[in-house]
């Protein structure tokens, strides 16, 4: 009935999805921070550095259809796999994520603005990247390691599809926000119908 690997849903094939099962859960896997910027009505939110931990919750309690997201797809694909591998098989992806629906003029619930994780490692990476190249010209050429070091962190992100800084971001006040409860969430995940 269901895909046992996580397709990967257009908007449209979204939208068709909600339709046909209206029980289909949402399960946003950003930061808490991002999740409180803007979100779908009805989505759930379970950061993915917390799956490891809780997907066997969500995997023992969901049996509905569930439609991962984030910002633009990436991080839904990596919360696909980690669910797969426990075994469940009702998972899809929405490719593009957040930014697609907001693009295509979805209605999302808006909060305090905040910068995504994505930008918040590009300014990390671009900031060590310029201090340790102006310090390499300005004071001693072993400084040159920094941006070679930032460099291969993002060659290494790219093709192994993780990003230790992010992960690391992740863990940062910023994108916390104080209104994550994990267990909280799956449990309303797991609930009869979708709650907001």
């Amino acid at each position: 009935m269901y895909p046992a690997q996580a397709a990967v849903l257009d908007l449209s094939e979204f939208v068709r999805l909600r339709a046909e099962h209206p029980q289909t859960r949402i399960l946003d896997v950003r930061t808490p921070g991002e999740f409180d910027t803007e979100r779908l009505p009805g989505a759930h939110n379970v950061p993915l550095d917390a799956l490891p931990v809780h997907g066997p919750d969500i995997c023992a309690n969901v049996r509905d259809p569930i439609v991962l997201m984030c910002r633009s797809g990436q991080r839904a694909r990596k919360a696909a796999e980690i669910l797969s591998a426990l075994g469940m098989q009702n998972l899809y992806v929405l490719d593009g994520g957040i930014t697609s629906m907001v693009a295509n003029g979805h209605p999302v619930l808006r909060g305090t603005p905040r910068l995504s994780l994505e930008r918040q490692v590009r300014i990390a990476a671009g900031a060590l990247a310029a201090t340790g190249g102006f310090l390499a010209l300005l004071v001693n050429p072993l400084f040159a390691a920094l941006p070679a070091l930032v460099g291969s962190g993002l060659v290494f992100a790219g093709i192994s599809d993780t990003c230790a800084m992010g992960l690391m971001l992740a863990k940062l006040p910023y994108n916390r926000g104080a209104s994550c409860d994990v267990p909280a969430n799956i449990r309303a995940l797991a609930a009869q119908g979708i709650a907001a």
